[in-house]
């Protein structure tokens, strides 16, 4: 699908606030509703527009510590991987995984209440999945930018 700049303009807005009635997004890209809501609905089954999600604040759900874990496995065939990362796909706490290029095999970002519910994170569960060799915690100590809008 090629995106034209009303298009782009839809989904500036809808990255910013996805709950905005169509009469508001119609009138803020320049359109009338109709064609708005088509535009909206062909971005949905194209994928382009994934899913609709609240953005929910962490700490005020008392899981406001995170942690960025490198994870190295005993090996990357097939039979290691596919069962670590169903194994992680089970694990609420783990909100992102990554399959690396470099030195680790897995970049993990885990939320916790504090220090000690991640050390119990990774004692019970994260250390216990077969296959993981080896686990080093990065702690941030300031989220300097964080954002869920690509530029388009």
């Amino acid at each position: 699908m090629q995106l034209d700049s009303i298009d782009r303009a839809i989904l500036r807005v809808l990255q910013q606030d996805g709950k905005i009635l169509n009469t508001e997004l119609a009138s803020r890209v320049g359109l009338s509703p109709s064609p708005c809501l088509r535009r909206v609905k062909l971005l949905e089954e194209a994928g382009i527009i994934e899913r609709y999600v609240a953005l929910v604040d962490a700490a005020k759900l008392g899981m406001g510590f995170t942690v960025f874990a490198r994870v190295w496995l005993t090996g990357q065939d097939e039979e290691t991987v596919v069962p670590f990362i169903e194994a992680i796909g089970r694990l609420p706490q783990v909100v992102e995984c990554h399959l690396m290029a470099g030195d680790c095999d897995f970049i993990l970002r885990v939320v916790a209440p504090d220090l000690d519910g991640y050390r119990r994170f990774q004692i019970e569960h994260l250390g216990r999945i077969k296959g993981v060799r080896n686990i080093k915690s990065e702690i941030p100590m300031q989220r300097v930018k964080q954002s869920t809008e690509i530029p388009v």
